[in-house]
């Protein structure tokens, strides 16, 4: 950031990766403002001097004015949406600003979502909606809460404008964060093409943006591969371990850095559900509760397949066997992580041979009785006080005696939050903010989701699932 308070922008992708985006500039917001602003993130990218309240701020943030020193680009990439392959997709509604260097030095993306009409729109207006502009900041921001690697809101900018989403609906535009946007989808759009020079371009690119240590390697690209498995395999063990469903593992949705991104038709379970749903399109379960561990290879080896010329260049079989070495390993490599979340949740500080055994009874207790996951989790002892079940006994004996379960009851309080973006209490605050101009209930909510292990008196309400008899979630894609 400039001395004066401005944004100062790097644009390392516009500038080495020329070939791999399309420059331009957003639609003009007819009167932008700043919603929200989040404080903290800002001063972590060193843009605390920033008047986000500013017109030149709303402008910027909207897609409505490039910035000094900006090169806006639409990015292109590709991707599998729901199994079926799309050779181009790219930044339909979006926009990368720029990169900015964070005080740890760190390069983080700002990319505007909903800023208008890109060349890869597919005859889409562009645009977002208010609503799914503020659900994104607050199930991102509770991610960030709870530990999960994800994708950042630095704000909401309200375009002055109204849109058609399901009736006429107030636009917005998010300003979103992320150490990068490159996608698996971003590999598959240059392999399908079999343009290999600039997928090699895009892979060493990638390497030295998020894994600068590879380049040593005997086999960087073989090693980079690893490395996106490694961190893809811990994200969804987090995603598992605090009961969220994306909605939509498409292979564009699956970044090379690990975050998570993109949170239209995403949701928390309350009742405990593996096969729980609540995308409106997927009728058949394809990216349900506990589809995601699967859908994570799957997408993993959608991923191999774009590096295959690079791992061992002419030797298309051995490249294919190096690389499916590594994909054959998802499974054992996920469940290392999965097992690692449950035993924190629940409290064991130590590893025994059989708690896999004692988790899964627990979660098929839970799965029968349609027991509220997070609440079960905060409240452990309390929810099983009724009728013990068999292994109730078994977990107190292997949580152990004094120091032991101190130290079990601190590792639980740190993994099991009390507030969650509980799916009904975000749609009662989306509903104040668009219908209504309150933005009071979605402040609540996300200085809650925020803060997800302090309690708080008087916000018992949401601590629990929606009442009895309330209709079940449903999320939408184009969100």
């Amino acid at each position: 950031m400039d001395s004066d308070g401005h944004f100062k922008f790097d644009n390392s992708y516009a500038r080495e990766l020329e070939g791999l985006y399309v420059p331009w500039k957003g639609a003009i917001a007819p009167a932008p403002a700043v919603l929200w602003h989040n404080a903290e993130l800002a001063a972590e990218l060193s843009l605390g001097a920033v008047d986000f309240g500013s017109f030149e701020a709303a402008s910027i943030l909207s897609g409505s004015r490039s910035p000094d020193g900006a090169s806006p680009l639409a990015q292109a990439y590709a991707g599998h949406q729901f199994g079926g392959f799309s050779p181009q997709l790219g930044d339909g509604r979006a926009l990368l600003v720029g990169e900015i260097l964070d005080r740890n030095g760190q390069r983080r993306d700002i990319h505007l979502k909903g800023s208008g009409r890109t060349p890869f729109s597919r005859g889409g207006d562009g645009k977002a909606a208010l609503g799914p502009v503020l659900r994104e900041v607050l199930i991102a921001e509770a991610m960030h809460a709870l530990s999960i690697p994800t994708t950042r809101a630095l704000a909401a900018v309200a375009t002055g404008e109204d849109i058609a989403r399901d009736g006429i609906q107030p636009g917005a535009v998010l300003a979103r964060v992320a150490a990068s946007h490159i996608r698996v989808g971003t590999f598959q759009f240059f392999a399908a093409r079999g343009e290999h020079e600039k997928l090699r371009k895009l892979a060493d690119y990638a390497i030295a943006r998020h894994m600068p240590e590879l380049t040593a390697r005997d086999n960087p690209y073989l090693a980079l591969l690893t490395a996106v498995i490694d961190r893809q395999a811990a994200l969804i063990a987090k995603w598992m371990g605090v009961g969220f469903v994306h909605g939509v593992m498409n292979t564009d949705n699956m970044t090379i850095s690990g975050e998570t991104i993109d949170y239209g038709p995403c949701a928390f379970i309350d009742a405990y559900d593996p096969g729980a749903v609540f995308s409106s399109i997927d009728h058949g379960g394809r990216y349900a509760f506990n589809n995601q561990p699967a859908i994570l290879q799957w997408n993993l080896a959608r991923f191999a397949e774009t590096l295959l010329d690079l791992i061992a260049p002419g030797d298309h079989d051995a490249a294919v066997r190096l690389a499916t070495e590594e994909i054959n390993l998802v499974p054992e490599k996920f469940h290392a992580c999965w097992l690692a979340e449950m035993r924190g949740k629940f409290g064991l500080v130590t590893a025994a041979d059989d708690d896999e055994t004692l988790i899964a009874g627990i979660l098929g207790w839970l799965a029968a009785g349609r027991v509220d996951y997070t609440g079960f989790f905060r409240t452990l002892t309390d929810a099983v006080s009724v009728g013990e079940p068999p292994w109730f006994e078994h977990w107190q004996a292997r949580l152990g005696e004094g120091a032991d379960r101190t130290a079990a009851a601190r590792l639980m309080q740190q993994r099991n939050p009390i507030y969650i973006p509980r799916n009904h209490k975000v749609e009662e605050a989306l509903r104040a903010a668009v219908q209504q101009n309150d933005l009071a209930p979605f402040r609540q909510l996300l200085d809650l989701v925020t803060h997800p292990y302090e309690q708080v008196p008087g916000m018992e309400e949401f601590e629990g699932p929606a009442p009895e008899g309330s209709a079940p979630c449903v999320t939408y894609c184009g969100t």
